[in-house]
């Protein structure tokens, strides 16, 4: 009989990233594989709360990079070394769920027979092993434009269809210790607050969770309990210096373990976008999050149904990397305190959510749609604006871009027209016309290689990226197509084959933009 597949996932991100590839690890263990997982150390402890886990290889990044400062010869044997440990029961397969190159390097030395994620070729260009995968790279660029939960997307570029997002349980040690940290917590029950963030921009003001937990306070009874890092102390003290009722300060008192039983002891977290907030939801703790600046709910949300996602009611956002914002951060100050505390306090009384006036945000509600992906759903009237038109017939016509099932299933603009529409359909329109253009010039290329066409063929496979990176609601395709042409290049026809489902793409996008 053959032996069990052994898969080795490679996984080089941040802890909330590392949790989210949960759903993978039980995927493909119901598949009956024997599953590991790459990770930096730095992260290793969140190894810890992952379950359909047989064992963890963890990569030394820091002292990689310190090595790399006294002399590359030394960081090179550190990793010579790291792979040849691994080589010794080496995995029959290997999964690349992160994009960089370091990782990509690392899971082209582990050189397995079957490879799927992120990969280099020969030459040192990316490879992909479904679209899916030259999708979530484009994502990570343009978030803003990409309809679908990360957790999804992760699921997808593994071959498998949305599953359950659930982590291992605390085990009696952690339990022991959260009700140790717990003992003399006041009220009727508790809440739980993430006040930090990952960049002080996404970070919702301290004084806003304070006008929210006096709420709850006083109309349930239950009292916060304060959760970060030792390096987010300063915002706990912040928070205790304002709050005039009863609290708990355990910010910088938790490992990652007793952190996930202090969370199973509350009955809601409120949360910035924060892996916290990926840990309770895996954890089964409902989750109110707030998104700032370039956070948004479609794609780093909760993926637990029943969750909440607010956004601030602004027509910038969410706003792109890299660009300073020229509204003065008005987005951290247009979510009221007091009417989030009235949701969450009415969510804590009824187990339902009931978006109240001036509450200053885009208020969503997480549910699974008919194809098992991760959904949200407008609490708050915004269900019928342009942007959440737009991501809805993205999420329908990608998935079957991605999955290169074109079935028919139809999902129209169901508006009047508008600035946006408009905008999508010329942009649309130009890059189909000239789509067709690249096409003529390689069939050309294809009979005469050296035909002096061949820099135009180049220019406008170019220019073709910067219509879809230039509209900010295309913007995914540009990166998308960059990856997918230079990874057909090497055969003329497998080229034109990309070219006519692009061609397909923007044709079914063309007629679900179609005012009736």
């Amino acid at each position: 009989m053959p032996g069990i597949m052994r898969t080795l996932v490679i996984n080089l991100t941040r802890f909330g990233d590392l949790l989210q590839t949960q759903p993978v690890l039980s995927g493909l263990r119901a598949r009956g594989e024997d599953v590991e997982l790459a990770c930096l150390d730095s992260f290793q402890g969140a190894a810890a709360l992952l379950r359909d886990l047989d064992r963890v290889r963890a990569l030394p990044g820091a002292r990689l990079l310190a090595q790399l400062d006294r002399g590359w010869p030394m960081a090179v044997a550190e990793l010579r070394s790291w792979l040849e440990e691994a080589a010794v029961a080496a995995p029959d397969a290997v999964l690349n769920l992160t994009p960089t190159l370091p990782a990509r390097l690392l899971g082209r030395a582990l050189d397995r027979p079957r490879f799927d994620g992120f990969g280099l070729d020969d030459h040192g260009f990316g490879q992909y092993s479904t679209p899916w995968a030259a999708f979530l790279q484009a994502a990570s660029a343009h978030r803003g434009c990409s309809p679908f939960n990360l957790v999804d997307l992760f699921q997808r570029v593994a071959g498998l269809e949305p599953g359950e997002f659930r982590l291992r349980t605390p085990g009696d040690v952690a339990a022991a210790k959260a009700s140790e940290l717990l003992r003399d917590a006041p009220g009727q029950g508790l809440v739980a607050f993430q006040l930090g963030a990952s960049q002080d921009y996404r970070r919702w003001p301290v004084s806003a969770f304070v006008r929210a937990g006096r709420v709850i306070w006083q109309r349930t009874g239950r009292s916060p309990v304060l959760l970060g890092t030792a390096s987010e102390a300063g915002l706990a003290r912040e928070f205790m210096s304002l709050a005039d009722y009863p609290c708990t300060d355990l910010a910088g008192r938790t490992d990652l373990t007793t952190l996930a039983a202090v969370l199973a002891r509350t009955e809601l977290l409120l949360t910035n976008d924060t892996g916290t907030m990926h840990l309770a939801a895996g954890l089964g703790v409902p989750v109110a999050a707030v998104f700032l600046a370039t956070a948004q709910p479609f794609d780093t949300g909760p993926y637990l149904e029943g969750s909440l996602g607010l956004e601030p009611d602004l027509p910038c956002h969410p706003c792109s990397f890299g660009q300073s914002c020229p509204r003065g951060l008005a987005c951290r100050e247009a979510i009221g305190g007091e009417p989030v505390g009235t949701m969450l306090a009415g969510y804590l009384e009824s187990k339902s959510w009931d978006a109240p006036d001036g509450l200053g945000a885009r208020a969503w509600l997480v549910r699974r749609d008919g194809g098992g992906f991760m959904d949200l759903d407008s609490l708050s009237g915004h269900g019928n604006e342009d942007r959440s038109r737009w991501i809805r017939i993205q999420r329908n016509v990608y998935r079957q871009f991605l999955d290169q099932d074109w079935d028919g299933r139809e999902l129209s603009w169901d508006g009047p027209s508008t600035a946006m529409r408009d905008g999508l359909e010329a942009d649309l329109r130009r890059g189909a016309l000239l789509l067709t253009l690249v096409e003529e010039q390689a069939r050309l290329l294809a009979l005469r290689p050296d035909s002096p066409v061949k820099a135009k063929f180049f220019v406008n496979c170019q220019n073709l990226e910067d219509i879809f990176s230039g509209n900010p609601h295309l913007g995914i395709l540009g990166p998308m197509w960059r990856y997918q042409s230079r990874e057909q290049s090497a055969s003329m026809e497998e080229f034109l084959s990309l070219c006519a489902r692009y061609r397909t793409l923007l044709d079914v996008f063309r007629r679900r933009l179609a005012l009736a």
